[in-house]
């Protein structure tokens, strides 16, 4: 249906007017204080700042070396995949996109998009307990490759909801803690709490399923995580949807990596956009790196097909990157590669 995914953008632009502008460079300028919707919360800086950072991070070029073809495969969760990055949560269809889409919709064509092209989606949480469910069932009929971002909800209710997702055999699960301050949640009178290191753990210890904890943004925060048992956390600031002056992901990068080391596993999101910002991020010392905003218009522009385009882009972006700076594979990307 489409020739590539240029294609698909524009009618991504045409499906979301009104909605999202499909920028040439989705870097929030254009949609400052959209919140609900696609945009950022307050000036937009939360947001802006996130590609502003990856902008200024300059690549290593080394085509001094034998010719290879790169090896982008990473293992998480006990599962190999072909590619080092994946499709972040994003929930609300109708509040934040209009309802062009059904939750389940949405996610049947993400979810079977990532993973029939080497890669794996998150689905979302949120007020109306559809924004679970309804994806959790895609997951299920895609034999659990997916993984679920649970708001943090009172404890009760989350052992509740994590025992619905052992029933679909997910192979792991999340939770964005940063949503204690979301105003989707607060317009719908959902109480949400922020969560203690000891609270994290009882939910580490309550399932064998690997549970990471997203919107991490200190060492600190990161070290409370390791401690309780996380399997992963990831750095984000929600995609500056929570604090309109929150640090940029990426940024905070090193100090994390250094703080925790190798004991779990590190992803990050904000602001990333192309194959020069994955391997910009894996080089600041993430394992995994999550794209949200690009996939809604991989999905709302050409379904399951744009999905695929937009992976292969990306893979494409990524492969020759990591040629011309002779990082033959994922570890071979370090912090000598890029210049800050």
């Amino acid at each position: 249906m489409f020739n590539n995914y240029n294609e698909v953008k524009e009618n991504a632009k045409k499906v979301l007017a009104g909605i999202c502008y499909v920028c040439p460079e989705c870097n929030g300028l254009a949609c400052v204080g959209k919140v609900p919707g696609c945009g950022s919360k307050g000036h937009g800086a939360g947001f802006i700042d996130c590609k502003k950072y990856l902008n200024s991070i300059k690549i290593n070029m080394d085509a001094v070396h034998e010719h290879f073809e790169a090896d982008t495969s990473v293992e998480l969760f006990g599962h190999k995949f072909d590619l080092p990055f994946c499709a972040g949560p994003i929930g609300g269809m109708q509040l934040n996109y209009g309802g062009k889409l059904d939750e389940y919709d949405y996610a049947k064509a993400l979810v079977n998009g990532c993973k029939d092209n080497g890669i794996f989606a998150w689905t979302g949480d949120g007020p109306d307990d559809l924004i679970f469910r309804k994806p959790l069932a895609a997951i299920k009929e895609a034999g659990g490759t997916g993984v679920i971002a649970l708001k943090p909800w009172e404890q009760e209710k989350i052992f509740a909801k994590i025992k619905e997702l052992e029933d679909a055999n997910l192979m792991a699960f999340g939770m964005d803690v940063d949503a204690a301050a979301l105003i989707n949640l607060k317009l719908a009178g959902k109480p949400v709490y922020t969560k203690s290191e000891a609270e994290l753990k009882d939910i580490a210890q309550s399932t064998k399923m690997p549970f990471i904890v997203k919107g991490v943004l200190t060492p600190a925060a990161a070290e409370k995580c390791a401690k309780a048992g996380c399997y992963g956390i990831v750095v984000s600031n929600h995609g500056g949807r929570i604090m309109a002056d929150s640090a940029v992901p990426a940024s905070m990068l090193q100090e994390i990596k250094k703080a925790v080391g190798d004991s779990l596993k590190i992803f990050v999101d904000g602001g990333i956009r192309n194959g020069a910002d994955i391997f910009k991020c894996l080089a600041l010392g993430a394992d995994e790196v999550i794209l949200a905003r690009p996939f809604v218009t991989a999905v709302f522009g050409g379904g399951e097909e744009g999905v695929k385009l937009f992976i292969e882009q990306l893979a494409s972006e990524l492969k020759e990157t990591m040629l011309m700076t002779d990082s033959r594979t994922i570890k071979d990307i370090t912090i000598d590669k890029i210049r800050l």
